[in-house]
């Protein structure tokens, strides 16, 4: 196993954590199955796995289902057990990946818990990684290259080049997408912060 993955029990227990509270959210939105998927653009029977821990979805359907139930994304992953003061150690963070393709960029969600409002992940994207297509959400994004080259795109306003230690700000309801350099990596921070409900 490579060391930067964290253990299965992990990724087993993540995907069954996430799977019942979306099944939770879902039957208390008084949605069907078939519904959710609708909504979230997915098909049924991959819901379907979802919900029974079987497969933990990647950023983008995270984002998608959490469209159509009507909750910040964050809401759909664990959040601390109690107490004001959590520490999440990077390598034990959720990992995940931006889209369904099997050569998908990762992030690591570093702060992405119930009710904060903000979202931390942090993304290592190797050369030649998929790293998706369009987001657009609530709120403020932020995007910091830590170290490589970015360009980020918001659509109708322009791309702009990011290099390490250069930040972009922009409303998160702006359709946006990030593009490798040349097919170059990069480590890239993405901060969020969710409008309240």
């Amino acid at each position: 196993m490579p060391a930067d993955q964290p253990p299965a029990d992990d990724d087993a227990r993540l995907a069954a954590l996430v799977g019942a509270t979306v099944r939770t959210l879902r039957e208390s939105s008084g949605l069907s199955m078939r519904a959710l998927a609708t909504l979230a653009g997915i098909s049924q029977p991959f819901l379907s796995t979802i919900e029974r821990g079987l497969s933990t979805p990647s950023m983008a359907t995270l984002y998608r289902i959490a469209g159509g139930l009507g909750v910040p994304p964050g809401d759909l992953l664990p959040g601390p057990s109690a107490g004001r003061v959590s520490v999440t150690r990077g390598a034990q963070a959720p990992l995940l990946p931006v889209s369904d393709a099997p050569d998908a960029a990762a992030g690591r969600a570093l702060l992405m818990r119930p009710g904060s409002g903000l979202e931390v992940l942090d993304y290592r994207v190797e050369p030649g990684q998929h790293l998706g297509g369009w987001f657009a959400s609530a709120g403020e994004m932020a995007v910091l290259v830590v170290s490589g080259s970015l360009d980020v795109e918001v659509a109708g306003v322009g791309t702009w080049r990011l290099e390490a230690g250069d930040l972009l700000h922009h409303p998160g309801q702006m359709p946006h997408r990030w593009l490798t350099v040349d097919g170059g990596g990069a480590h890239v921070l993405l901060l969020a912060r969710r409008d309240p409900a």
